[in-house]
């Protein structure tokens, strides 16, 4: 079976059609979709679905596109619930800066303060980390170690293939792998996945976003995991079913789900 790791499943993009996309899903094996927590606007939402379906789980966290909402949200209150298994997708992101480089090196900051405190809030309660980082690997990892964050560990979101970012692996931290790795602009993931220790490897979508080759241009979904499945097989020279099998026992180790 495969387990989802990261899809937006609160995004409009699914509204007509969601119980129709998960069961598209289970029919070719995927088991458990994780939303993660990126925008507050949408986290009641998310929390409605993962209440709905008892395979659909959900964390709380802000992106860092989206640092301003950061003092809208009662972390303790979300973090009770029984489907919250992470905190995040919270990280750095330096790819959309603008204005002026004191402008930019003041947004820097701001990304820097509310990401920390978010991996405070995972110590506080003991739940794992779902990062993302963009043109920002270098302050990421130098945070992600300062503030101690092996203590609950996480994952790397759509992992950036920064080599930089492997030790992290010794550090309880996964790497989530997704349509991207289909890609013919792909290089740079293809060759650093086979260093990637294999009980580090998560799969996911990002849906709707990413959607990974034949379907590009198209709305992800949860079904289309098996292409990122199929392409890593391929890669590492593993069976199918091995991939499979690893990465859904990493995702159920690192997220607590029984």
């Amino acid at each position: 079976m495969i387990i989802d790791t990261h899809i937006h499943l609160d995004d409009t993009r699914y509204d007509d059609d969601l119980e129709e996309v998960l069961q598209r899903a289970k029919k070719e094996g995927v088991s458990k979709f994780i939303i993660p927590g990126a925008d507050p606007s949408t986290l009641q939402k998310a929390i409605n679905i993962s209440e709905a379906y008892d395979d659909v789980y959900f964390s709380v966290g802000v992106h860092p596109y989206d640092i301003e909402s950061f003092d809208m949200i009662n972390f303790e209150e979300y973090i009770q619930h029984p489907k919250c298994v992470a905190i995040g997708e919270c990280g750095l992101d330096y790819y959309r800066l603008e204005g002026t480089e004191e402008e930019k090196e003041n947004e820097k900051k701001k990304q820097q303060e509310i990401f920390i405190a978010q991996i405070s809030i995972a110590k506080k309660f003991k739940k794992p980390l779902i990062i993302h980082i963009r043109d920002a690997s270098v302050d990421s990892k130098r945070i992600l170690e300062e503030c101690n964050a092996s203590e609950v560990g996480g994952v790397l979101h759509c992992f950036n293939a920064d080599e930089q970012l492997l030790s992290l692996a010794d550090n309880r931290f996964y790497f989530g792998i997704g349509g991207v790795l289909t890609f013919k602009n792909a290089k740079k993931l293809v060759n650093v996945l086979p260093k990637i220790p294999k009980e580090k490897l998560l799969i996911e979508t990002d849906g709707p976003y990413l959607t990974p080759t034949p379907f590009r241009g198209k709305r992800n979904e949860p079904l289309y995991t098996k292409y990122v499945v199929n392409k890593m097989s391929e890669l590492l020279d593993l069976p199918i079913e091995i991939i499979q099998n690893t990465t859904t026992k990493n995702a159920l180790k690192l997220f607590n789900i029984y």
